[in-house]
């Protein structure tokens, strides 16, 4: 605080330093606590997909019924789909996935004073102190990202997800960007810039799958998956859960193949 006059400043900073000061211990519990529940929450899983985008638009818009239409062709396939829980982006994939009861419809949701209020189309859910620990989950659960037009957190998403796949923190996770106009003049600076000043590689700008085409993203997905069952054979991971998930999805994609065939 600053005293002019005899009277006190208040600055907005002053409850962050002090919550610093004075909580620390505290703080490292709730961290902890993000994760246990998140870990618990998520861990058995099947294949699922992780939707990110706006929080700021409405049903109306393109892009939400984009999103809507995606989470559903998803979700019929048998595919999770996880979401950041809010308004907007979040609500549209969450909103097509809850039509398929065979799968999950999951909101990751961030406490904020604005604009972060659950929506209504979540089977399974959960809300965060931390946006660190919240984006940990975004991701660590998921076998493809699908990045929907958004402001600074959804580009803060996409720039995080792009990190960990080009330094195999993560492994076999494909990365989509829904919106060719809206993302272009972006893919375009990655170009111009940052690879043409040697900050990226080639290879590294193919992580970026821009496009407009759902049943592609539909399609490469349905790949990459069969991908990572591959890998995680010859790596000799066949007894761990998330082998036997993805090989039951498989099994269950087939069966009902057979069925449909009949």
């Amino acid at each position: 605080m600053a005293q002019r006059h005899g009277k006190k400043k208040v600055y907005e900073s002053s409850r962050y330093v002090k919550d610093i000061k004075s909580a620390d211990v505290w703080s490292v519990f709730k961290i902890i606590a993000d994760f246990v529940q998140g870990f618990d929450e998520l861990g058995d899983l099947g294949p699922s997909v992780t939707i990110f985008g706006s929080a700021r638009l409405d049903e109306n818009h393109p892009y939400y019924q984009q999103a809507m239409t995606l989470a559903n062709m998803l979700g019929e396939r048998g595919y999770n789909v996880i979401t950041g829980g809010g308004p907007g982006i979040m609500e549209a994939a969450n909103r097509g996935a809850y039509e398929n009861e065979a799968v999950e419809s999951i909101g990751l949701n961030i406490e904020l004073s604005t604009e972060q209020q659950p929506n209504p189309y979540i089977t399974k859910g959960q809300s965060f102190d931390y946006f660190f620990s919240r984006k940990v989950m975004l991701v660590k659960y998921s076998m493809a990202y699908v990045i929907f037009p958004g402001g600074f957190g959804t580009l803060d998403e996409m720039f995080e997800a792009l990190t960990l796949i080009q330094t195999r923190k993560v492994w076999g996770v494909r990365l989509f960007v829904v919106g060719t106009e809206f993302y272009t003049p972006l893919v375009q600076f990655i170009k111009d810039k940052m690879l043409a000043e040697g900050m990226i590689d080639e290879k590294d700008v193919r992580l970026i799958n821009l496009t407009d085409d759902l049943d592609f993203v539909v399609q490469e997905i349905e790949k990459s998956l069969i991908s990572q069952i591959q890998t995680m054979e010859r790596e000799g991971l066949t007894d761990t859960k998330y082998y036997k998930a993805l090989t039951s999805h498989t099994d269950e994609v087939h069966s009902y193949a057979g069925q449909g065939s009949s």
